[in-house]
């Protein structure tokens, strides 16, 4: 038997023979693994002609779920305590995480508030992380000031971590620099800060680095200038830092910055550079860039014997034309 679809099945004249065909597949074949998928395609060919259903009388969480879904948007009011008693309920994690799918898609005030009650409550921490999550990928100016109140009264970490998370998702700058400024937990503090890299929060970013002392912090921060793709930050580390190893991961980052702008720099420092380890990395950089060029013209130059080895090494590793060309050169000399 042809199961039907649910857009052949509203079509004038077809959705009755849609309903039989089903109700005759359920009949004869209950025990069927394609029954619940029945079930399912006859409850949203009701749905889509407009009858009304009650999923309180589906006997199967998914199609109970699958009703309500159907009722949020017809009658929103209604469907939101069942919708709750889902959430609240024994059912699987599958279930209830489909539920407040639903629940944070609709917009209305009672759903934000239902869903910001999940977001403050501990009886279900999974449920209670996809509920911030959903807030900050749906809410708006009120979602965001739930998520500022459930941040300032948890001391769960791993919580505050999903919290500056959603505030990335909805581009929140002013929060994350909130928590990036004040937050004693240095690890919730640390991903404050890749967040903001990730927004482009490149003004607070600036402020951060300039008002931090904690080295670690700072290697944090030149990671997210590398997020937020701002290659003059890490170009001024790299030339005017006086902590060396900051100066190298701004090297590095730049490394992983793939610009005409990022090469010159790189250049530039090289030529100026006198510690040896400093010129390696950017060696290094010129070698995840996969800057052939740049680096043949460091192996014919180069006085040092240890970094003309270094170089060459790199450009026997790397599979470009140009580097060929130059070990090819080398070989017949």
């Amino acid at each position: 038997m042809r199961s039907p679809t649910p857009e052949n099945a509203t079509r004038p004249g077809k959705r009755d023979s849609a309903l039989a065909s089903l109700a005759e597949l359920n009949r004869r074949f209950p025990q069927s693994r394609w029954a619940k998928d029945a079930k399912a395609l006859d409850i949203e060919v009701r749905q889509s002609s407009g009858q009304q259903l009650h999923p309180e009388a589906q006997g199967d969480d998914e199609l109970r779920l699958l009703a309500i879904q159907g009722l949020m948007n017809s009658d929103p009011e209604r469907a939101l305590p069942l919708l709750k008693k889902v959430l609240e309920g024994p059912g699987s994690r599958r279930v209830k995480d489909r539920a407040l799918f639903v629940l944070a898609q609709n917009g209305s005030p009672a759903a934000r508030q239902a869903l910001g009650e999940i977001a403050r409550g501990q009886n279900n921490p999974e449920l209670q992380r996809k509920a911030v999550q959903y807030l900050g990928l749906f809410g708006g100016e009120e979602s965001r000031k739930t998520l500022e109140e459930v941040y300032a009264s948890t001391a769960d970490a791993q919580l505050k971590r999903a919290i500056l998370r959603s505030f990335m998702l909805s581009g929140d700058h002013a929060r994350l620099f909130a928590a990036a400024k004040s937050e004693k937990e240095e690890e919730v503090r640390r991903e404050a800060i890749r967040q903001l890299g990730l927004v482009h929060g490149l003004n607070e970013l600036q402020q951060l680095y300039q008002s931090e002392s904690s080295p670690a912090l700072r290697r944090e921060l030149l990671q997210a200038f590398f997020l937020a793709g701002d290659a003059t930050k890490l170009v001024e580390v790299a030339q005017n830092e006086k902590d060396s190893e900051l100066r190298r991961t701004a090297i590095r980052n730049l490394g992983l910055i793939h610009s005409d702008d990022s090469g010159k720099a790189l250049q530039a420092i090289y030529s100026k550079e006198t510690d040896r380890v400093l010129k390696a990395e950017v060696l290094n950089a010129y070698f995840l860039q996969g800057n052939a060029t740049a680096l043949v013209a460091i192996a014919r130059s180069e006085k040092d014997p240890e970094l003309r080895k270094a170089t060459v090494q790199k450009l026997s590793l790397m599979h470009s034309k140009e580097a060929t060309d130059y070990l090819m050169e080398l070989l017949n000399k």
